[in-house]
């Protein structure tokens, strides 16, 4: 339930997965920012014979000033069940590689159609100095680092088997997007996490290029950072965004108060997945390193911090603060 006021807003689940679509259409938004572009059209892709399937629609990345990414869209609900969700990823898979021009093809219309999307690309285009749409496809459709395919599975409830099953059971980074819808009479309202969003607050808005960020800090008590941090050389346990996962180098730990600061930072060795929790833990090269310390600063713009999030080791070596860190 969602009390407003005094409203109470009770969960209304989908029967319908083409309801389901219209609400991802009618959120995208809300939902990706001003820097990713959603496609909404069903085109068939693969090869006549072979495995061939029809995605629901297409996420263009612009978060990256020099890579830009395509994610491959999936927008189910919970009840078709873990097996036909991961039939249908697994035949993204198989029917991408030989469909690239196809989707190059998709995409280059629906953006030359659409004046938003087209003015969001060509301004894109001139500020990274890329030489035109077609230029700018092709490289976002080329294979990325250890991974030949994105995709993203937009869904309206997900339980810990499924999440599990999508997390580790491919060879390529799936992104998982949960969007629940609740009713007061006939008003609606959705609760969601937007797309990626503790990435996303230290990148498009602040400019920093998103194929930059590098590291992710955690808030560590004091029990667990002097027992698992230090003592252990590794942090288990963590949510992190699947596609990020190769970009990560480097884990930093946040002590909460009353030290409220980023105190050391750690190389790393290996991500793996934690348990049967949908989460990871990082194991490090060496022995952590001190940093720092580098401090909240009281009534400042970074809040002290209860999840983890991304930045840059560049940000974080030169920050005098957490503010500096963050760039937020």
């Amino acid at each position: 339930m969602i009390l407003f006021g005094k409203n109470k807003f009770e969960i209304e689940p989908y029967e319908l997965e083409s309801d389901f679509e219209d609400t991802v259409a009618e959120l995208q938004n809300e939902i990706f920012g001003s820097n990713r572009l959603y496609f909404n059209f069903k085109k068939k892709i693969g090869i006549q014979g072979k495995t061939n399937n029809i995605p629901d629609g297409y996420l263009l990345d612009l978060s990256s000033n020099s890579m830009p990414k395509i994610f491959v869209v999936e927008n189910e609900l919970a009840i078709h069940g873990l097996k036909h969700i991961a039939v249908q990823v697994l035949e993204f898979s198989l029917s991408y590689e030989s469909s690239k021009q196809k989707i190059k093809q998709f995409l280059r219309d629906g953006i030359i159609s659409d004046p938003n999307k087209k003015n969001i690309v060509d301004t894109y285009i001139h500020e990274n100095n890329f030489e035109n749409i077609d230029y700018l496809l092709d490289k976002a459709l080329s294979v990325q680092k250890n991974a030949e395919i994105n995709v993203l599975v937009i869904i309206d409830q997900i339980d810990e088997e499924l999440e599990k099953a999508l997390l580790e059971k491919f060879r390529f980074p799936i992104e998982i997007l949960t969007i629940e819808r609740y009713k007061n009479g006939t008003d609606f309202c959705y609760s969601f996490e937007p797309f990626m969003k503790d990435f996303s607050m230290n990148t498009y808005d602040n400019k920093i290029d998103s194929d930059a960020i590098d590291t992710i800090v955690v808030p560590a008590q004091e029990d667990g950072f002097n027992e698992t941090f230090l003592g252990e050389n590794r942090w288990y346990a963590i949510r992190l965004n699947p596609v990020m996962i190769p970009n990560i180098k480097y884990l930093a730990a946040y002590q909460v108060a009353p030290i409220s600061a980023i105190t050391h930072y750690a190389e790393v060795e290996s991500i793996e997945p934690w348990q049967d929790t949908g989460k990871y833990v990082v194991n490090f090269k060496n022995k952590a390193n001190a940093i720092g310390p580098i401090k909240l600063i009281p009534k400042g713009k970074t809040k002290a911090l209860q999840n983890s999030r991304y930045t840059s080791f560049q940000h974080l070596r030169n920050a005098k603060n957490l503010d500096e860190a963050f760039l937020s």
